[in-house]
């Protein structure tokens, strides 16, 4: 998880393209670069909203809004062109040293071709993609994007992914060249920590149940009917409640579920909620049943906030999940196993050592920790791209 680092740039210019929205890959953006700027280095944020967690103000903080025009001839904006076209006016006007874009489609491909632009102008701009999830594994295999997914990734002067897995698959998959270097998600233990929220917690569960939390976007790779009925199973063994935060296409069925299964009365659908680190400070167990994630960001911020954690055993979870320590891995859709791990955890007498563990392994994944991989490969590639010129 590390490598050497070589002399810094002091003060790199960086835009940083991303979705401005709740997902994983717009947060991950949004607070690496708050964390470049608190570094010192100008960050210039190019999106089509200002970017959901970009929520305080910074002089090295800057944000650039991709104008979207509508004509009668196009019956869907053409947004990679504009995205594009601003990329250049801001690596031109703002004199930037990087170009990082999240999640491939369609950053990658508008990255291209604004580095192409740039190119006739005499500026040559390094540009590094980073491989979140579902640009690759879902997304990106479609055969309508697949070429130009692969073309852009080849082209990009530098790839990262999130995790080891989706390294091995982005190489399985596509016929990437080009070397991806890991850096994983990350979290800000100044803003994920346990809050005294007990007047919380006594208001949800005045009887002292147990507090399970999912949250999510409700789509179906995300599994939220196992949620629902691994509670169901729980609820039938120990008191317990369930928080859902979160929303999306899945809703209005898991709210049919509850109904049928008689858990109403038990489990609150939240819906989105920014503030989330509020929720968790008073769960107990955390769970993410998922068909697939990439590297399952929700479960770090939830064992920041010292709550274990039940998962799928896919994708690049185990590589944070530490089965039998940080909480237990379970096969996708394994309701029994999945209830039984859960009442171990949840058992009074090994609780308080999960918990303690789930925040151990979340600080490993610190801001201070990861931001330095990224500070350092930066350089990497804006040195190999001097030396090539």
């Amino acid at each position: 998880m590390t490598f050497a680092v070589p002399a810094l740039l002091i003060n790199m210019k960086i835009g940083i393209v991303c979705y401005p929205t709740f997902g994983g890959s717009g947060v991950v953006a949004t607070e690496l670069g708050k964390g470049l700027a608190k570094l010192g280095h100008e960050v210039h944020f190019i999106t089509y909203s200002q970017p959901t967690r970009l929520d305080f103000f910074s002089e090295n903080l800057f944000y650039h809004e991709v104008d979207i025009k509508s004509y009668p001839l196009f019956e869907h904006a053409p947004y990679e062109l504009a995205l594009a076209s601003k990329m250049v006016s801001v690596v031109k006007y703002e004199k930037l040293d990087l170009l990082h874009v999240h999640y491939a489609i369609p950053h990658a491909s508008a990255a291209y071709m604004a580095k192409q632009i740039l190119k006739t102008q005499g500026i040559q701009i390094p540009v590094i993609t980073t491989l979140h999830g579902t640009d690759i594994t879902l997304v990106g295999k479609d055969p309508s994007y697949e070429p130009v997914v692969t073309f852009s990734i080849n082209q990009s002067d530098g790839v990262t992914s999130v995790s080891e897995d989706l390294k091995r698959e982005t190489y399985a998959h596509f016929d990437v060249t080009r070397d991806i270097e890991v850096i994983p998600n990350f979290i800000d233990l100044d803003r994920f920590k346990r809050l005294k929220k007990e007047h919380f917690k006594t208001a949800i569960c005045p009887n002292g149940e147990k507090l399970l939390v999912h949250t999510s976007n409700f789509r179906k790779v995300k599994r939220v009917e196992d949620v629902i009925q691994v509670f169901f199973e729980v609820r039938k063994v120990i008191p317990a409640k369930l928080l859902l935060v979160g929303d999306g296409p899945e809703r209005d069925k898991m709210e049919r579920l509850c109904r049928e299964l008689g858990t109403c009365d038990d489990t609150r659908f939240l819906g989105k909620l920014e503030a989330v680190e509020e929720v968790l400070s008073v769960a107990d167990l955390f769970l993410m049943p998922s068909e697939k994630e990439s590297f399952g960001l929700a479960a770090l911020e939830a064992m920041a906030c010292e709550v274990p954690i039940l998962t799928s055993n896919v994708g690049g979870i185990p590589e944070l999940n530490i089965n039998g320590v940080t909480g237990f891995a379970c096969n996708v859709g394994d309701v029994q196993d999945m209830k039984e791990k859960a009442l171990f955890i949840l058992d009074e007498k090994n609780l308080p050592t999960f918990k303690a563990n789930a925040l151990a392994r979340a600080k490993e994944f610190d801001i201070s920790e990861i931001l330095p991989m990224y500070v350092a490969y930066y350089n990497r590639v804006i040195k190999n791209t001097l030396a090539s010129i």
